[in-house]
């Protein structure tokens, strides 16, 4: 049997990337510069993400295909690693989305990511 803890932390990753999905569109530019520069066509990864973390959040509420889609957000949160190490690297501050001390960023790196994917796995049972 589901828990209720199961069933709001669910319903809270939905809303987490469905938001997330949607500030994509709603400010690109946010997720622009964070997007690394040695990669190509910022504009299509940045929207690309955007609507697979909605499509993904939408693929968690239906029991049906929610299995797959957590599984989908655990790689794009790995798709997304390069992102954290190059803004380590360019010394965790972009200007068109937030500046953070170093030692956050690393933070949000090994431990925020781990979390998120962890989170995924938590609430993929089908009951």
């Amino acid at each position: 049997m589901e828990t209720i803890l199961i069933k709001f932390l669910r319903i809270l990753l939905i809303s987490f990337y469905a938001f997330a999905g949607s500030y994509h569109f709603i400010n690109s530019e946010f997720y622009s510069d964070l997007i690394p520069a040695y990669l190509p066509y910022h504009s299509l990864i940045n929207y690309a993400s955007g609507f697979f973390e909605i499509l993904l959040a939408i693929g968690v509420a239906i029991p049906k295909t929610r299995l797959l889609a957590i599984k989908g957000i655990i790689v794009l949160l790995i798709l997304f690693i390069p992102s954290h190490v190059y803004f380590i690297q360019v010394g965790s501050c972009v200007e068109s989305a937030f500046c953070v001390a170093p030692w956050i960023a690393w933070v949000r790196l090994l431990f925020l990511h781990p979390l998120l994917i962890f989170w995924a796995w938590v609430v993929r049972k089908v009951n």
